[in-house]
């Protein structure tokens, strides 16, 4: 994925995200797989937020996405599990009497960062930027 940019700000912030509806349920099939699925999209694309790849399977969801970096994780999971949750009950209004605190996912989700560099490059770039600056000192002097 190439980095994007926002004004003077070059990233590329992608995320594996993944969370359960409430008493991890296997209710996501058949139409209400298909709604969710238009719904999670629908709410990506009004954030800004990049849906590279996704599936939403019998009892989770599992997304890959770009978040910019003005917006937090849990600030983008926030808004995605309350509003999905509204517009779920709004599609299927027999759930709401099911679990009527129109409440559709648990609290909690994972998040895992996903990147083309590890640790170790990171701080083995860092140390030769480092080195790279002595040797430029070096030479101005």
């Amino acid at each position: 994925m190439d980095n994007q940019s926002i004004q003077h700000t070059r990233w590329n912030c992608t995320y594996h995200i993944v969370f359960i509806p409430k008493w991890r349920r296997k209710i996501m099939y058949g139409e209400t797989k298909k709604d969710l699925v238009e719904i999670i999209s629908k709410l990506c694309e009004m954030k800004q937020v990049e849906l590279i790849d996704g599936k939403v399977c019998g009892d989770h969801v599992h997304m890959y996405v770009a978040i910019p970096p003005k917006m937090c994780v849990s600030e983008f999971m926030s808004y995605l599990k309350g509003k999905s949750s509204l517009m779920l009950f709004d599609r299927h209004p027999e759930y709401r009497q099911k679990w009527g605190d129109r409440h559709f996912g648990v609290r909690g989700y994972y998040v895992s960062t996903v990147g083309n560099v590890n640790e170790e490059t990171v701080r083995k770039y860092i140390q030769e930027q480092e080195e790279n600056d002595k040797l430029e000192d070096g030479r101005k002097q």
